[in-house]
This record gives structure tokens, C-alpha cells and sequence, in this order.
């Protein structure tokens, strides 16, 4: 009879150990969720004037502009690289619609000099292509060169922003309304309009992700995307070609770029050489702390996304309450050292159950 109550005990012990893992994986995986309503919540109550309207949107247009970018960073983590040259391009693709709006391509054929110049959508297109050949130039260099992912990137970092510079020779193109002659006065509309309410760029950043999320989870692609950070020398044996999925993220995440360059150039209808910097880093946050691993092969959009808001909120608030630039960064690092640390943590919670299921 003992025996038979200590067998009792010892099972109603697993049985209490298991569901206490199961709680606190659930807690894990939710994790991001629970940071962003406990920041909502402390600036609600900490900040003036955080709860009202003209606020909301203006987080929601650097919120947008983040989420574009940590969007195209999630699908390279996820495949298992890095791409540290986001932010640059963001600088470079600002400079070419800046450009293109003032004054278009000077071209000259038998001594007679004459200009193309472009309306809205075909500075749009110009741009976007822009950013998809530097995405392309990236994954040439890690998969037929066989450049580390960091390297490459950190390389096209600087080759991107030196080419910003000398765009203007480090001078800014300002007043950019466009040419009503030319089709290009609109261009404002970009990161100035709205619709239904919301900001256009919000809904540019709404239409990527449905569009990622889609990919990500019902196509073919996004599972050999999954495949290829999860276990590449398997992804290849199984048949996945791994080049042009590597050449896919990084070019992706190039347009991703692309559109936020074209964002703040209309946004401030003004384009400087310098803007996007350090913004690698906040995309990086973002997809971090909304759950996708470092280490490739796990990762979510819709995480990505609320991941975005969080930084977006954590920033925008700890401005409203007069908080020091310098300390905004020394924050930024924290959330990004603690979103790994949990991931790990969560990691090796999830081994245990395996292996615990797998005993019994």
C-alpha cells in the first residue's frame, strides 16, 4: 500500500513539475505580447499626452518604418544569416529619390544635353530596384563568394553610405514637392497622406507584411526558408536551392529598405546622406524580441510586428518623459541582450519537455 502512494506521489510531483514548464513555456512564447502591454501601460500612466491621438500617430509612422524594416530582417535570420547594411541602403535609396525628384537623369548624346525626368510611381519603381540590386550584391558575395553574412553586410554598410555622400557631396536635397509638370508632386503623399485615418506608410508596412506572413507560412519558398536556417546542409541534400534562397532574404530585405528610404525622404521632403543610421539595430530588436532566434530557423512576422511596436513604443515614450538619448541606447542594448536571453532560455525549457516525453 505505501508503495502504491509513493508511486501516487511521485507522479502527482512529475505531473505538477510538468504543468509548472508548461505554464512558463506559455509565458515565454508569449513573452513579447506581455512586454508590450507592460509598456504601453508604464508610459500611459508615466508620460503626458501619451494616450492622445496626434501621439498614436506618430508612433504608429515610426513604428511602420521599423516593422519594414525588421520584416525583411526576420526572413534573413530565419534563413540563418544577418544583414547589418539595412540602414544604409535606407540612406542610399533616400539620396536617389531625393535626386530623382530634383532633377531627374542628365543625360547628353551629340553635344546636346537634355534630362529625363519621372513621375511618382516611376521614382517609386527606380528606387525599389535600387534596393533589391544592393540586397542582390549581398547575397552574391555570401553564396557564390562565400562571404560570412556579417562581413559582407557590415562591407556593403560602409560601400552604401559612402555612396550616399557623394551622392550630394554630403549635402542634403531639400524641398522635395515635386514637379506638378513632371508628375512628381505627389511624392509627398508617400510618408505625408493618409487614408481612412491611418498613415500611408502604415499601410504600405500592413500590405509587406500580409504579404511576408503569407509567403512565410502557405508557399513552398517560406518553408525552405525555415529549412535552410534550420538545418542547411539538410535543406540541401532534400533538394532546397539554397543559393537562390539566401539570394530571396537578402534581396527582400533590400526592398524592405527601400521602401522606408522612400518613406522618410517624403516624410521630411528632404533627403540627407545620414539618415538610417544605427537603424539595423532597431530591426534587429524588433525581430529579436518578437521571437525569431539568432541562430536561424525559428521566427515569426506577426511576432516581428508586435516586436516593432514595442521598440517603437519604448522610444517614442522614454522621449516624452525627457529621458537622455544616451541612456535610450544603453536601453535599446538591454532589450536586446534580455529578448536573447530569454529565447535561450525558452530553447533549452523546450529540449527538457522533449526529452521528458520522449522517456515516457
Amino acid at each position: 500500500m505505501s508503495s502504491i502512494d509513493a508511486a501516487g506521489n511521485v507522479k502527482t510531483v512529475i505531473g505538477g513539475h510538468r504543468s509548472r514548464t508548461s505554464a512558463l513555456l506559455l509565458l515565454l512564447h508569449m513573452r513579447t505580447f506581455v512586454a508590450l502591454i507592460l509598456v504601453f501601460t508604464f508610459f500611459a500612466i508615466a508620460a503626458p499626452n501619451f494616450l492622445s491621438m496626434a501621439n498614436m500617430l506618430i508612433i504608429s509612422k515610426h513604428v511602420a518604418l521599423n516593422a519594414l524594416l525588421a520584416i525583411g530582417m526576420t526572413f534573413v535570420i530565419i534563413a540563418g544569416g544577418i544583414d547589418l547594411s539595412v540602414g544604409s541602403i535606407v540612406g542610399l535609396c533616400a539620396m536617389v529619390a531625393g535626386y530623382l525628384v530634383l532633377y531627374g537623369i542628365d543625360l547628353g548624346f551629340l553635344g546636346v544635353a537634355y534630362s529625363i525626368q519621372f513621375n511618382t510611381i516611376e521614382i517609386c519603381m527606380i528606387v525599389l530596384v535600387v534596393g533589391i540590386f544592393i540586397g542582390w550584391i549581398n547575397g552574391l558575395l555570401i553564396t557564390k563568394l562565400n562571404v560570412a553574412p556579417f562581413i559582407a553586410t557590415l562591407g556593403t554598410l560602409y560601400v552604401a553610405r559612402g555612396a550616399a555622400l557623394l551622392f550630394s557631396e554630403g549635402r542634403t536635397f531639400p524641398n522635395l514637392s515635386g514637379n506638378p509638370e513632371y508628375g512628381s508632386d505627389t511624392f509627398r503623399i508617400i510618408g505625408s497622406g493618409t487614408f481612412l485615418g491611418l498613415p500611408v506608410s502604415v499601410w504600405i508596412m500592413v500590405a509587406v507584411a500580409l504579404v511576408a506572413a503569407y509567403f512565410a507560412t502557405r508557399t513552398p519558398l517560406g518553408r525552405h526558408i525555415y529549412a535552410v536556417g534550420g538545418n542547411e546542409r539538410g535543406a540541401a541534400l532534400s533538394g532546397v536551392r539554397v543559393d537562390r534562397i539566401k539570394l530571396f532574404v537578402y534581396m527582400f530585405s533590400g526592398l524592405c529598405a527601400a521602401f522606408v528610404g522612400l518613406i522618410i525622404s517624403s516624410q521630411l521632403q528632404a533627403s540627407h546622406p545620414a539618415t538610417g543610421e544605427t537603424f539595423e539595430l532597431n530591426a534587429i530588436a524588433a525581430a529579436v524580441l518578437g521571437g525569431t532566434s539568432m541562430s536561424g530557423g525559428r521566427g515569426r512576422i506577426a511576432g516581428t510586428i508586435v516586436g516593432a511596436f514595442v521598440i517603437g513604443i519604448l522610444a517614442d515614450g522614454l522621449i516624452m518623459m525627457g529621458v537622455s538619448s544616451f541612456w535610450q541606447t544603453v536601453i535599446k542594448g538591454l532589450v536586446i541582450i534580455a529578448a536573447v536571453v530569454v529565447d535561450q532560455v525558452q530553447q533549452k525549457l523546450q529540449a527538457r519537455v522533449v526529452l521528458q516525453q520522449n522517456a515516457n
